[in-house]
């Protein structure tokens, strides 16, 4: 599984350290990041770079993991994208219900509350529970994307 990472200034220690931790489990990590912290970052060059390797992806499931300080912006971002559906992570049962019911292909973190191993706890939340595939849930995200941009 290709994972895409992306993060402004405020998500760069985060994101650098989920890039160890996934790449140590075996994830191929593609990091979409900047190689330096740099506070006069925009969040949305970020989110568009991650998402768009993404949804270019030659892979049959790429997941992206993107952070900034409040998680929002990132995930704001990333949802303007037909075929994304980011979702704002902050404890495992929100995780669980995105996949699940949501079938999420982006997690979106906050690096400012988020701790690192309850980052490395959702992560695996994120890239271990299955879509459910209900026809409701099916039914729901083909709505999604007939809704206008």
């Amino acid at each position: 599984m290709k994972i895409f990472l992306g993060s402004d200034h405020n998500g760069f220690f985060l994101r650098t350290e989920l890039a160890r931790y996934l790449e140590r489990a075996g994830y191929d990590v593609i990091d979409d990041g900047d190689t330096k912290p740099d506070p006069q970052d925009d969040f949305p060059i970020f989110a568009q770079k991650a998402v768009s390797d993404l949804l270019s992806s030659d892979d049959n499931d790429p997941r992206g993991i993107l952070i900034c300080g409040s998680g929002q912006g990132m995930c704001m971002a990333a949802n303007r994208f037909k075929g994304i559906r980011a979702a704002l992570g902050y404890d495992r049962e929100s995780v669980r219900a995105a996949r699940s019911d949501d079938d999420a292909n982006v997690l979106c973190l906050p690096a400012v509350t988020m701790k690192r191993d309850d980052a490395n706890v959702l992560v695996e939340t994120f890239l271990n529970t299955p879509f459910a595939a209900a026809p409701r849930f099916k039914r729901r995200i083909a709505q999604l994307d007939e809704l206008p941009h």
